[in-house]
Order: structure tokens, then C-alpha cells, then sequence
């Protein structure tokens, strides 16, 4: 079937016609709430009152967001709960990658499955979980340490010191086998010439793990360690699910992007919640560029 020349795209726009689908979407899902919660930093606004309430207030959600105490208590509580679940991700998930790597042959792919699979399980599905595993009275946590240890059941999700490691656990349970995923893949680029060379100098494996494997993983924990820096600042989830979306506790476990959807929804301040989120995009670019920073090789270009 031949189409009449008027239907036919020329070979120049026909691309651009091709991904104008996704290019709508994205303006309108991504481009256009983007930009509209900058436009709200700068107003205030009542969702149920219509677009022609808002009214300008210059810097004056940015300043109330600095001085905002629970604002701060959130990047704290972020801060924390990202480095008490982020480092522990990286300092088990490269070891056990070359484990996984140098030990299984034929079931390399099942195991991998095996720790890959909390990543693709439904958040809701772990939180009710380890809520569960949690429990003060019959959780399975506490039953152990108690076989172990004796002593009280912990309250894990009643007490503001015991709310964050619970949560730091399960973030590092979910997300430990994505990373062993990533440095697996990056020791599958390793030539083994490297590790046949250094055998033949008498380098035992702790010298070739310090001075092959890690060197040659520095790009892929760069990669790893900047997405856990930006997947930690943005923790909702897990602390939202467990918490019922209150913060818990003295409000230990209730992060930036907790505080961020009740600043939105449950105190109907738009303005203040969308100059809180440029606010966290600072600071996870500043974070971002530290890391870059301290990745660069020495005397390279920036």
C-alpha cells in the first residue's frame, strides 16, 4: 500500500514526529508541574479556592522554610537515615559482589535473583512486612534478640531512638541487592589478565582486591554512591508507610519528602512545600557535586 504524497513525512521531520508522544507527555507530566511548583514557591495558595487566589509573596516561603524548626529536624532525620542506610549498602554489597562473582558459577544468576528481588517487591508489601518482623509484643526481631540477649521487647516503631535504625535496616535490606547488581556487572569488565599478572607477581588476593578490584570499581561506586546520595535525600516511603505518614514518634523518622507532602496536603501550604522542594534540590545538588568532587581523580579537569 502506497500513502498519497500529502500523508508522507519528509525524512527530516518525520524523527521529531516519531517522539512527539513522548515529548507531550513529558511537558505535561514532567516540563509543566516542574515549572508550576516554582511559580508556587513564590505565592501562596488554596487549592480549593481557584488559580486566582494565589498571591505573590516573594522570598517569603523560602525564609519561613529557613526558619522553620521541623524543616530542619527533616534534613536532619534525612541526613541521618541516608548515611545509616546508604554507607552499610556499599561497604557489604562490594564485598559480596566479588564473593558472588568468584564463588558461583552455574547459580550466579538465581542467587542474584535471590538478592535483586526486595528491590522489585512493592514498598507497601516490605513496610507491612517489617512492621510485622517490628512488632513490639510478636515480632520475630525482638523473639530473637530476646532467645540471644534476654531482656525487653523493643518498641522498634513506639520509641524515636529505635525508628530510625528500623527504618536505615529496611532501606538497606531493600536496596543492597540493586548495588551487588551494579558492581557485579562492573567486575564482569575487570580483564583477567589483570588478576592472572598480579598471581604470577605473588599478589595474594587481599593485595589484588586493594589494588585491582576496587580501582578498576571506582566509576561504578561513583555511580552507586550518587544514586544513593539523591535516593536517600528524597526517602518517603518506607518512613511515610510505617509512620502513617505522621513522622512517628517526636517525629524521629519524618524526612524532607514526609514533611514535604504535609506541609501540601495535610496544612494545605503549597507555596511553603514547593520552596521546600527547591530548597532539597540544593542540597542534593550540593551533595551530588561533593561526591563528584571527591571521585575526580587527582589533577584531573573538573
Amino acid at each position: 500500500m502506497r500513502w498519497p504524497n500529502a500523508l508522507r513525512l519528509s525524512p527530516r521531520w518525520a524523527p521529531y514526529v516519531l517522539i512527539s508522544p513522548f515529548l507531550l507527555l513529558f511537558a505535561v507530566f514532567g516540563v509543566f508541574p516542574l515549572l508550576f511548583s516554582l511559580w508556587l514557591a513564590f505565592h501562596t495558595w488554596e487549592p480549593t479556592s481557584g488559580l486566582g487566589t494565589m498571591e505573590f509573596v516573594g522570598l517569603g516561603n523560602f525564609t519561613f522554610a529557613l526558619g522553620d524548626d521541623w524543616f530542619w529536624k527533616s534534613l536532619k532525620n534525612t541526613g541521618w537515615l541516608a548515611l545509616a542506610s546508604g554507607v552499610p549498602q556499599h561497604l557489604v554489597a562490594i564485598p559480596l559482589a566479588v564473593f558472588i562473582h568468584t564463588s558461583f558459577k552455574r547459580t550466579r544468576d538465581g542467587v542474584i535473583g535471590a538478592y535483586f528481588l526486595p528491590y522489585i517487591t512493592s514498598t507497601v508489601a516490605i513496610a507491612i512486612m517489617f512492621s510485622s518482623l517490628f512488632s513490639k509484643d510478636f515480632g520475630l526481631i525482638n523473639a530473637a534478640l530476646s532467645g540471644l540477649m534476654g531482656g525487653e521487647n523493643i518498641d522498634w516503631l513506639g520509641r524515636p531512638e529505635s525508628i530510625k535504625p528500623a527504618i536505615a535496616f529496611i532501606v538497606f535490606w531493600r536496596y543492597l541487592g540493586f548495588n551487588v547488581v551494579l558492581y557485579l556487572a562492573a567486575l564482569q569488565t575487570i580483564p583477567k589478565d589483570l588478576y592472572e599478572a598480579a598471581t604470577m607477581d605473588g599478589a595474594g588476593r587481599w593485595q589484588q582486591f586493594w589494588c585491582i578490584t576496587l580501582p578498576s570499581l571506582k566509576p561504578m561506586i561513583f555511580f552507586g554512591v550518587t544514586l544513593s546520595v539523591i535516593g536517600g535525600l528524597q526517602l518517603f516511603e518506607e518512613p511515610f508507610i510505617l509512620t502513617g505518614g505522621k513522622g512517628g514518634p517526636d517525629q524521629a523518622a519524618m524526612t524532607s519528602a514526609v514533611y514535604l507532602y504535609r506541609m501540601a496536603f495535610d496544612f494545605n501550604d503549597f507555596g511553603g512545600a514547593s520552596a521546600m522542594s527547591w530548597l532539597l534540590f540544593v542540597v542534593v545538588a550540593l551533595l551530588t557535586w561533593l561526591t563528584n568532587r571527591a571521585f575526580k581523580p587527582r589533577g584531573g579537569s573538573a
